[in-house]
């Protein structure tokens, strides 16, 4: 799956600095941080990219230096990706009071009867069944049913040019369909909290990619790039092109 976002193009200088709460926390960032800190996959990012990069992790009150969103560029003619860390679905769904709980698992065909079964967690034998898709809950108070969500393998598997699995998906694909389900029904059951964030899992030109964990200290932090000039809205009109 592939994610795009079309913005209008403004003036950005590369040592402003935006500030915005995330998680109670004040994060300070600015175009160059991103460079310098934030951009994986070695390629070189536009102006745009991380102007749409920021807006997001703004927007989204999203703390990248935690690594909460992941900017993703390989070479310098290949589209930008933004990704949100493993746990930030979860995390935001358990901030929410109606937050009842969740369920999720595969879906396989066992090989005897034919028969399609939804089964809890990830296992499975790999000798007697095939497995086909993920499939997630997401229990929310006041409603007569749990939010559900279930995703085919097919849609989602992450190949390489030559069509091969890659390696993410060829080493754990019941935990990586499960991930994409959880992803999807709580990004139903919570619109408003989790407009334009996607998983890793989701997005075919980042599912393959090792993503670093280790929070991120820049140098550059409290010095240099905060003695420039602050801007406290400096993408509002790009937030309102990305989420609206």
């Amino acid at each position: 799956m592939a994610v795009t976002y079309s913005i209008v193009k403004k003036d950005n200088k590369a040592t402003q600095v935006t500030e915005y709460l995330s998680n109670g926390e004040t994060v300070r960032i600015s175009p160059n941080m991103i460079r310098k800190y934030l951009v994986s996959g070695g390629g070189t990012v536009t102006d745009e990219e991380v102007t749409m990069f920021l807006s997001l992790c703004k927007f989204q009150h999203l703390n990248p230096f935690l690594r909460e969103a992941y900017l993703i560029k390989y070479g310098d003619t290949q589209p930008a990706t933004m990704v949100v860390g493993k746990d930030v679905f979860l995390k935001r769904a358990k901030r929410q009071r109606d937050f009842d709980g969740l369920q999720s698992g595969i879906i396989v065909i066992d090989g005897d009867s034919g028969k399609v079964i939804e089964r809890e967690g990830t296992f499975y034998l790999k000798e007697l069944e095939t497995l086909v898709g993920g499939w997630a809950k997401a229990y929310i108070k006041g409603y007569a049913v749990p939010f559900y969500a279930s995703v085919s393998l097919d849609e989602y598997i992450g190949k390489k040019k030559n069509g091969e699995v890659n390696g993410q998906w060829a080493g754990k694909p019941a935990t990586m369909i499960r991930k994409v389900a959880l992803s999807q029904v709580l990004r139903e059951a919570y619109p408003e909290e989790n407009a334009g964030l996607y998983g890793q899992e989701e997005v075919a030109e980042a599912n393959d990619v090792v993503l670093e964990e280790a929070a991120v200290i820049p140098e550059e932090q409290g010095q240099d790039d905060l003695k420039e000039e602050k801007v406290e809205n400096p993408s509002d009109d790009v937030a309102e092109a990305l989420f609206h």
